[in-house]
């Protein structure tokens, strides 16, 4: 069974690999939108894909994936407790661990995603644990 699980890790990695090389995986980045969302009423700005570390963009496109994650806590819920995100009822965002190059522990930077997990049109970067947000914009 081991053995087996190993393959399957082996053949996912692989995969969101020659995504991240070839290109974001179809689906993995937000949907620009032309009217304010809730957040940038609140003071909210936005990240253009483009302007993500590259360990950032690899964290989409391992949600758009289903996984695997590199950490224990990454799909976790995220309970907004700061406010900083547009509210909605919990179970709603979900958080994943953005590499912090050098790092020894998960460092600060994390992307929050709101909505069934695996979508990630409505992603928050923040590069200060949760101190701020910006909503990811393609």
């Amino acid at each position: 069974m081991a053995r087996k699980w190993l393959r399957i890790k082996g053949v996912l990695t692989a995969a969101v690999t020659l995504c991240v090389l070839a290109g974001s995986v179809p689906g993995a980045v937000a949907r620009d939108y032309a009217a304010p969302t809730d957040a940038t009423a609140q003071g909210q700005g936005t990240v253009a894909l483009a302007q993500l570390p590259r360990e950032a963009v690899n964290t989409l496109n391992l949600i758009a994936a289903g996984g695997p994650y590199p950490y224990e806590k990454d799909g976790i819920v995220f309970g907004n407790r700061e406010r900083l995100l547009p509210a909605h009822r919990r179970g709603y965002y979900h958080e994943y661990t953005v590499p912090t190059p050098r790092a020894r522990n998960r460092g600060a930077r994390r992307i929050v995603c709101g909505g069934p997990l695996q979508r990630t049109d409505n992603c928050y970067y923040s590069d200060d644990h949760y101190t701020s947000f910006n909503r990811i914009v393609e």
